[in-house]
């Protein structure tokens, strides 16, 4: 009897294990035919064209409102010349807390 129970458990572990290579080539044949995710695939990138929607408030103010006049060209250029200076010799200040300090016009 026990000789029948283990021929009788090996012919089901083997049909067990035909089926299910069976299975596993039949299934990973097919799943290389249709995809996973067909409604996030139909969506896709719908979020950030969104995001971006929302971050222009108005895509066409610049055909609103005319361009304000800015300022003259004489004193634009005089601006810019003041501001490149300023960065070629910066003006010291004088600290008011070394007032005295290291000069000999102190009492010697």
């Amino acid at each position: 009897m026990k000789l029948e129970h283990l021929v009788m458990h090996l012919a089901t572990t083997r049909r067990a294990a035909l089926l299910l290579t069976l299975y596993a080539t039949l299934g990973g044949s097919l799943s290389g035919c249709m995809t996973s995710t067909p409604i996030w695939d139909a969506h896709f990138g719908e979020a950030v064209r969104t995001v971006t929607r929302m971050q222009i408030i108005d895509p066409h103010a610049g055909e609103h409102t005319p361009s304000t006049p800015g300022v003259d060209g004489k004193a634009a250029v005089a601006a810019q010349d003041q501001y490149d200076k300023s960065f070629r010799a910066p003006v010291t200040t004088v600290n008011p807390f070394v007032i005295g300090v290291g000069t000999n016009g102190g009492s010697q």
